[in-house]
């Protein structure tokens, strides 16, 4: 889940006062955790650690709270210089970030290969997390995506449900262009400036910017080509969607009905019911990048997994606790879907009874039942070391792209662009 504005460190504990679990990290049944945004990845480690002590009385969560990319950057800081004191036992690491961290610090983080059943675990999850022969990761939150449509627009324009269901990106501009013209009202926002959406469109097709060794994969990428092109057609498709620049605007677009649907992570599902319209949305799979063999109508966007340190302070508590409440406890991930809207990647909470309810902001639909099952289609990619250099370098070809420009070209200038960032 990406967090957009930056928060002030602060520490929370359960079972002793603030100022004390400050002063007493070393007890032995203190477990130290740092991570980002507080009302998610905080209030989620909070409910496990809730859980864990009921049967280990004794047991005392530190929690340590920061903006994702201060956390990353003191990280990166401190096992850079080799420093380990005062580190934590487990740290959140975003998806996107997990391979630089891993390869980058080799034996910083321990493997956890001996000690969790990855069989359990949705497998983009886990690839994303595994260097060679291990892997280091304790899976958290998914980035699964979702069509949300608003199905009173749609409806006005003459789709059902059935008519969005696993269709192609094509299929997608042609219905953006029908609803524009019977409704007046855009089918999608785009930030020409984040190209989010073709990160989705490109780990559907299971390609990424990389090869299995790490090195760049783009010009001759056949899957990166078939899913650039499809973006690329949709950028020119000026009716379907409502240029916006920054999150607020992008959230803003859909909350206020300047447009009637919006492709991302599910994480996006608070926000969509923040705005006072139940019973008007409805949640299609993404579409799929037709040219591109063995693409699927699901992805990722985010989400993020948790980490133990090599120099964990108190390490077989941290592996314990991760294999007894994040590794295995079913009700534990019902109560943070319902709680945070958090969908957790172990695949057996499909089977609980919140996954299975419906929801009648989105018109009765089992939403939680969609994304899960969505969730074990996800093709695993290996995220590698520079994916946010490699977008920057896609988003500054958006605009040729936008304006007709030549697709070899652009995936020429892409690569070009992502060897002198990733040098």
């Amino acid at each position: 889940m990406d967090i957009k504005t930056a928060i002030l460190p602060r520490a929370l504990a359960i079972g002793i006062g603030v100022s004390q679990c400050a002063l007493s990290a070393a007890w032995a049944d203190d477990l130290t955790v740092w991570a980002w945004d507080p009302n998610f990845n905080g209030a989620a480690m909070e409910k496990a650690a809730e859980i864990y002590k009921e049967t280990h009385p004794d047991f005392n969560l530190v929690f340590t709270e920061f903006a994702r990319e201060e956390l990353e950057q003191k990280l990166q800081t401190q096992l850079a210089a080799g420093v380990t004191d005062g580190l934590p036992d487990i740290v959140l690491i975003e998806d996107y970030s997990a391979q630089k961290f891993v390869l980058s610090f080799p034996g910083a983080f321990a493997p956890m290969t001996q000690d969790i059943d990855y069989s359990k675990f949705a497998d983009y999850k886990v690839a994303l997390a595994t260097v060679g022969d291990e892997t280091y990761s304790m899976p958290f939150d998914s980035g699964v995506t979702g069509w949300f449509y608003r199905s009173d627009i749609l409806s006005e324009a003459g789709y059902s449900a059935e008519d969005l269901n696993n269709i192609t990106w094509d299929r997608l501009i042609e219905i953006g262009k029908d609803v524009f013209a019977k409704t007046g009202t855009p089918l999608l926002s785009i930030d020409a400036n984040d190209p989010g959406l073709f990160v989705i469109m490109l780990q559907s097709t299971g390609g990424w910017f990389f090869d299995e060794n790490g090195d760049l994969d783009i010009v001759g990428n056949e899957k990166f080509k078939a899913a650039l092109a499809d973006y690329a057609e949709l950028l020119q498709a000026k009716e379907v969607y409502k240029p916006i620049t920054g999150w607020s605007e992008f959230t803003g677009s859909f909350t206020s009905g300047d447009v009637a649907s919006a492709i991302s992570g599910v994480w996006l599902t608070g926000t969509i019911k923040s705005a006072d319209m139940s019973g008007q949305w409805a949640v299609a799979p993404i579409p799929r990048v037709e040219e591109a063999e063995g693409a699927v109508n699901a992805s990722n966007l985010g989400g993020s997994s948790w980490y133990m340190l090599s120099a964990a302070p108190n390490p077989d508590l941290a592996k314990d606790f991760l294999q007894e409440v994040w590794a295995s406890d079913i009700d534990f991930y019902q109560d943070i879907l319902v709680g945070q809207g958090a969908v957790g990647s172990l695949l057996a909470v499909r089977e609980g009874e919140a996954y299975q309810s419906t929801d009648d902001y989105f018109g009765g639909q089992a939403v939680w039942q969609d994304f899960s099952n969505w969730l074990g289609e996800i093709p695993g990619v290996d995220y590698g070391i520079f994916t946010y250099e490699v977008r920057s370098a896609i988003a500054s070809q958006a605009p040729a792209l936008a304006n007709g420009g030549d697709l070899d070209e652009a995936i020429e200038k892409i690569e070009a662009e992502a060897r002198v960032l990733t040098q």
